[in-house]
């Protein structure tokens, strides 16, 4: 019998400080080992409503019995999502009703990332942080292409247009990312509300925090005190011994 972990598991949603909406929604299931987050576009009635659909939909999964079983259904959920997505958009005349989605699924001793957009999941394994996903975006099209530096990219003037979001065509356009997980990582999952004024170096260091909850606290004051100008939604996930967990690669090292 294949042992998981135990998690522990912190996260916020904020409004941020320039919108009146907060279009962000997030799960987070430790019970069934999944954790997402979901940023809606199409403005109050619209964005809030995708990501809110998105959400209610993977509440309603059910423990799996096995990794594949969870991607699965997952993926039954979000293309079901998607499709009632477009249905709404064209009964209101084409209004938008799109949202981002990035999701964490851990299942024994691998674990899984799912996204459509620019919201992100981070790995940070023995001190060294590294980004899992990759943003479907213009702006990150131009640095793979080698037009834009990563620095740049933070401020660039398109850098909130993606290239991918349910409900934005018929089809649901997602990526997988998988691998083995361990104990002492930490996961972030989050919206482009932290990553437009948090640099990678930055994150990486506030993640060294000694527990999940401290991590989340960090990044979003940072956020705040940096004008917070969208939404901005955080999730932190430790995975952790249990009786018996596999063990790590390394000595794992969660502190600063």
């Amino acid at each position: 019998m294949i042992r998981g972990f135990a998690f522990q598991t912190a996260c916020v949603t904020n409004v941020g400080l320039e919108r009146e909406h907060n279009e962000d929604n997030l799960l987070a299931r430790p019970d069934i080992g999944l954790w997402a987050v979901a940023d809606g576009m199409g403005g109050y009635g619209g964005g809030d409503v995708a990501s809110g659909a998105v959400v209610a939909a993977l509440k309603t999964l059910a423990p799996p019995a096995s990794a594949s079983q969870l991607l699965a259904e997952f993926e039954q959920k979000i293309v079901r999502v998607n499709a009632d997505l477009r249905e709404m958009s064209r009964a209101r005349d084409g209004a938008i009703l799109g949202t981002t989605l990035v999701a964490l699924m851990v299942h024994g001793p691998h674990f899984a990332c799912v996204w459509c957009g620019d919201s992100r999941v981070y790995l940070r394994r023995n001190g060294i942080l590294s980004q899992v996903s990759r943003d479907h975006s213009e702006v990150q099209e131009l640095v793979d292409r080698g037009l834009l530096r990563k620095e740049e990219a933070m401020t660039w003037a398109r850098r909130n247009v993606v290239t991918r979001a349910l409900g934005a065509t018929d089809q649901a356009e997602l990526e997988i990312v998988d691998g083995p997980a361990y104990v002492g990582d930490r996961f972030l999952l989050c919206s482009d509300g932290l990553t437009v004024h948090v640099a990678d170096d930055e994150i990486a260091a506030l993640l060294g925090a000694v527990d999940p909850q401290s991590a989340v606290d960090d990044l979003l004051r940072l956020t705040l005190e940096r004008g917070a100008s969208d939404n901005v939604s955080i999730i932190v996930v430790d995975c952790e011994q249990p009786d018996a967990a596999q063990p790590g690669p390394e000595t794992q090292d969660r502190g600063g």
